[in-house]
């Protein structure tokens, strides 16, 4: 989990010297920090629903409503000689989210006075985090960038011993959703308490073996993906045998993206994709 702010490509101004002072009760969002050279004219934090462009439909942008924390910060740079170009702008944002594992979802370079936009996303945290970057905005003598940042906690399941072992009776697989990083396959907190209740599900069923799956949405290379989630479940496994299991019960596979669930042309379901899925033996 990162919990440091994202230093953008260039140097870092410390606030103490920027020409103009933030709106008031203003601040960077955690994640990102400003360009240098900037000051904050506006600052809105609340629930709310953000509208993302995710693609292109028409010649126009194809939008996507995302629910969850917002934070709208619009920026003003404070020298009209030294500010940076919107291109530059977009690409720091996009090499920033980039640096820790995201990717650009969407991106519409600047032309003839439009200063573009670009969608960002990264899982951080415990959560899907949606980034809007619109650079452009004019007011002689300096140029502007609005960011909307909206956080979504991340998809969680609470399992019990009882209903893991009911599934598994019942359907012979049962699919679990644990948290992991980006590109990452350590055990987060809610992924250990996952594995306390199979742990005691293994002690209440001393005859139960299992195969653990790992599987992906697509996104990445199909090679690459087939290793995370080989090491996600070689984790979850280790986590059991560590609570006391005989690792001859057990054994781990990675899947990758091979057996999808649900369809990875959305968010929704290529969250329900990238799961844990236990198998008996």
């Amino acid at each position: 989990m990162r919990t440091a702010s994202l230093l953008l490509l260039l140097a870092f101004v410390a606030p103490s010297v920027f020409a103009q002072e933030d709106a008031r009760g203003s601040k960077d969002h955690p994640l990102l920090t400003r360009f240098p050279d900037s000051h904050i004219v506006e600052y809105v934090k609340n629930y709310d629903s953000v509208e993302f462009a995710t693609g292109t439909k028409g010649g126009e942008p194809e939008r996507k409503a995302v629910e969850g924390d917002a934070t709208v910060i619009t920026y003003f740079h404070n020298n009209a000689e030294k500010q940076p170009s919107a291109l530059q702008v977009i690409r720091n944002y996009q090499n920033a989210i980039k640096g820790i594992g995201g990717q650009v979802a969407y991106e519409r370079l600047p032309k003839d006075g439009d200063g573009g936009e670009t969608t960002l996303r990264v899982a951080t945290g415990g959560k899907d985090v949606w980034v809007r970057l619109e650079p452009g905005i004019f007011s002689a003598p300096t140029q502007s960038y609005k960011l909307w940042i909206v956080e979504v906690a991340a998809m969680q399941q609470v399992v019990t011993a009882n209903k893991l072992l009911e599934e598994l009776n019942k359907n012979g697989f049962i699919a679990l959703y644990i948290n992991f990083d980006t590109g990452k396959w350590d055990l987060k907190a809610d992924g250990r308490a996952t594995v306390a209740e199979i742990v005691t599900m293994f002690i209440c069923a001393p005859a139960l073996k299992i195969a653990i799956e790992g599987h992906t949405d697509n996104v990445g290379q199909a090679a690459a993906n087939k290793t995370l989630s080989e090491k996600r479940a070689q984790s979850v496994m280790a986590a059991i045998v560590a609570g006391g299991i005989d690792a001859k019960r057990l054994t781990a596979v990675g899947v990758g993206q091979e057996r999808p669930i649900a369809d990875n042309r959305g968010e929704e379901g290529r969250a329900k994709n990238r799961r844990v899925e236990l198998v008996k033996k």
